[in-house]
Formats: structure tokens, sequence, C-alpha cells
């Protein structure tokens, strides 16, 4: 193929075969080249990867992703899904290990299991990395599959009901067009795009006639959005909130927006919570009543707190998005705002100035603007309007301090100023707007920033400057 791209028709056309974990450690022609990145897999992918196993372990199949294969002769090179595949033939090494060690009550699993060894494939890594992390992957699967509660029905499901999507292509520019293709055109998939994934397998199937009205909501919404959504937003202020840093949002991050199945979830006393609140709203939503009233209550959504999978996750997107864009609107003084009166005090010019000094889109002055803004929105989304106009005060000297005392702030900057001087930590912890309001800041000596005059000014107005 000469075209630099395939396109969905192409795609589905291409041979593909649905195999399970046992046949595919099990073909001897499977070999790991030496072009492929190193093994990058850590811990706490081994334990995601069993942790979802045991949560479907009581489907009839569960689907672990796809492996691209190049064939060349005899071998078939693996293309995509090389991650996957070495953390397989560790997990079946142990499981061999211990089968030695103990016989399995299963003679049957137990002959399989032993046949299996000599069959697969044992890749030679020359990457100190590679060696590393497979020496300490073993270690942890072996913990895993060594424990009581990884029962004989968990082996036969992983061996036998755990599936990968094979696919076999002759040509290897053709494999590598298919795993770019698979990957957006690109080694690495958006994070928000594997949230997209991970979130619609989790969906209860009770609510699988929305899936396809849930996927072009998504879909409406511009991946750049997305991104800045995730990365700008969502995941600074759960990050922060936790007294974690926040620098680059990757998908190894992800594991911050995924939580609980409320199917599968087991009845733990934190979940009941979330439960009540799950159903009563489906509950209420769904009385005849509401086609006579046209009311519809909206699930309580908190920035911090633990995701419910599944549709859930979708409707938090979908709301923080207008919370987002309603906040970042330069509409404050226009008109009343969710009930309460327009600003007053110094936050109107405090607003006014931020929107329009010259220097705002400087890099730095971004990173403030940014703090600024997350801030306020995990105030609002905890205390509504209240005491806003002090809190907005408030929260623009905690913020635009880092800019008056720093000639030049970078995303270190911000992320360590955060931390040193955490707002978020006493938002997340507060009962009243006034637990936030009367919390005293230093007031600045000097000013090291450039083209802030108007800054500079309100912080003299308000007694920040000395």
């Amino acid at each position: 193929m000469t075209n630099l791209s395939m396109d969905a028709t192409q795609l589905a056309k291409l041979p593909s075969t649905i195999i399970s974990v046992y046949d595919l450690l099990a073909d001897t022609a499977l070999e790991i080249p030496q072009y492929q990145r190193p093994y990058k897999w850590t811990g706490k992918h081994i334990n995601q990867l069993f942790a979802d196993i045991a949560i479907h372990k009581d489907k009839s199949a569960y689907r672990l992703g796809t492996i691209v294969f190049h064939r060349e002769g005899e071998k078939k090179n693996i293309v995509d899904g090389q991650q996957r595949t070495i953390s397989l033939l560790l997990a079946a090494r142990a499981l061999i290990q211990r089968c030695k060690a103990q016989a399995l009550e299963s003679d049957d699993l137990q002959e399989r299991l032993i046949a299996l060894e000599p069959l697969m494939v044992d890749p030679c890594f020359t990457s100190e990395i590679s060696q590393k992390n497979i020496h300490s992957n073993y270690l942890e699967v072996a913990r895993i599959v060594s424990r009581a509660d990884f029962t004989e029905a968990h082996i036969d499901f992983f061996l036998h009901k755990c599936q990968v999507v094979a696919v076999e292509l002759a040509d290897v520019s053709e494999a590598f067009q298919f795993f770019d293709s698979q990957n957006a055109r690109g080694r690495d998939l958006e994070p928000h795009d594997l949230l997209k994934a991970y979130h619609l397998r989790e969906f209860s199937p009770r609510d699988e006639h929305l899936k396809v009205a849930t996927v072009a909501r998504w879909e409406r919404t511009k991946t750049q959005e997305l991104a800045k959504l995730f990365a700008q937003y969502l995941y600074r202020i759960r990050s922060w909130s936790k007294g974690a840093s926040a620098r680059y949002f990757s998908k190894d991050d992800s594991d911050l927006f995924k939580g609980v199945n409320l199917d599968t979830v087991a009845s733990y006393p934190y979940v009941e919570q979330l439960r009540i609140a799950h159903h009563f709203v489906d509950h209420y939503n769904g009385q005849y009543e509401r086609k006579i009233d046209t009311r519809e209550m909206a699930f309580p959504f908190h920035l911090d707190q633990i995701i419910i999978n599944g549709r859930r996750f979708f409707e938090l997107i979908s709301h923080y998005q207008n919370e987002v864009a309603r906040i970042s609107a330069k509409s404050w003084n226009e008109h009343e705002r969710g009930g309460e009166s327009a600003l007053d005090g110094f936050a109107p010019r405090i607003m006014k100035v931020l929107d329009n000094y010259p220097a705002k889109t400087r890099t730095g002055d971004r990173y403030v603007r940014a703090m600024f803004d997350c801030l306020l929105i995990y105030y609002i989304d905890k205390f509504g309007h209240a005491e806003l106009s002090r809190a907005i005060e408030k929260i623009f000297i905690w913020a635009y301090s880092l800019r008056l005392q720093m000639q030049v702030v970078q995303l270190a900057s911000m992320d360590n100023y955060v931390l040193a001087n955490n707002l978020f930590r006493l938002i997340k912890d507060a009962t009243r707007p006034a637990d936030v309001i009367n919390q005293p800041l230093k007031s600045l000596t000097s000013s090291n920033s450039t083209k802030t005059e108007a800054i500079e000014a309100l912080f003299r107005e308000m007694k920040y400057r000395e």
C-alpha cells in the first residue's frame, strides 16, 4: 500500500481473529523483534491488569486489546502489543512456577500449563530498562498469582477467557501503518481518548441504550478542547487538592479519573453515598411527574469526588465543560449569575484587569492565570457564589503574588508555588466560605515583575503591597 494512512473501510477489511491468551502464548511462531522499544510496563500496570481481570472474571470473555503481527517467513513479529504480550508471558511463567510448587486440583489445567512452558517465546533483552522492569514485574505478578484469593477459576479465566484481537499482515510497512492508524496517527493516544474507551467499557448494561448519544456528545467536542479541559483544569485541581504535583497530564495519570463501577464494586461503606445519589437522581428524573413539571435533577458532581465509572463519568465531563466555559466568560458584571448579584468590592476590577492587562499572554502570566482560574473554579464548585467577591479578592492575591515576586514564571514555578502555599487543600477541608476568606496572606515588600503595573496597583489599593 502506498497511501499514508488507512481509512475505516480498509481497516475493517484487514484479517483479524480473536484468540485466547493461552493460544497467543502457545504460538511457537511468536517473535519480539529487536527493533521494538524497551519494555516499560511497571508494577502499577501489572496490578491494574489483574484488578481488571478480577472485576470481569464472571463474564464469558474479556478482551485485552489488539496485537498486530508482521508475518516474516515462519515468524510472526509483534509490531504492536509488545508491552501487553511480555506481561502476559511473565504471568504465565509465574503460574507455571506456582503449579510446579503445588499441583493444581484440576489435572487438565495443570497439564495445559506444564505443556505451555516449552512453547512460549523466550526473548532476549539487551536494554537495561527492559531487564529491570521484567525482573520487578515478574516478582509483582508472582505475588499476585500466588495469593490464596487467586483461585484456579482465576487461572482458567486468565488463560482461556481473556482474549486479544490478533491482526496479521504480510507487509511490514502495512503493519506499521495499521499500528499508526490504531493509535490516532501516532504512537500514543491522548489520555482523554483512553479514558473514553475505559468508561465506555464500564457502562452498566442498563445504560447501553445511552452509549450512542454519549459518544456523539463527546465527539462533538474538539479534541483540543477536551485535552485542555483535562490538562489545564480537571487534572490540576484533582492533583493539587490531594497535595500532589500537576505539571504534565499523561496517560500514566489517567487513573486519577477512574473510580468505581456501582454494578461490580463491593458494598463498602464509602460507596453507599455514591450509590444512593446515583439511584435517587435516576429515580427522580424517571418519575411520571417530570413529564408534567419538566424538572430535572442534576447529579451533584464535585471536582474531587470519587468517580462513578461509565455514564456518570461522561456526565461529569459535560458538567465541567459547561462550568469552565461559564467561569471563563467575560460577563461577571453584566448580569446576575446563578441567582447571585453582580460582583462588588475589588472583584469587578480584578476580573477586568486580568482580562485586559498587556502582558497577560506571556507564558508565565498564563501559568499564573491558570492557577487563579483553577482555584476559583474549585471554590465555586464547593461553595457556589457565596461570598464570591471576597473569594476572588483572596484568590487574586494568592495567585498573583507569584507573578510579582518572580521575573520569570515557569511551569515548575507554578507547581511548586501551589504545593508550598496550597489553598486547594484549604478549600478541600473547608466547611464554610469564611474558612477560605479569612486565611491570612503575606504582603509584598517588592516586585520583580515587569509589565504588570495594573496588577501591582491593585495590590497597593488592597494593602498587600508595602
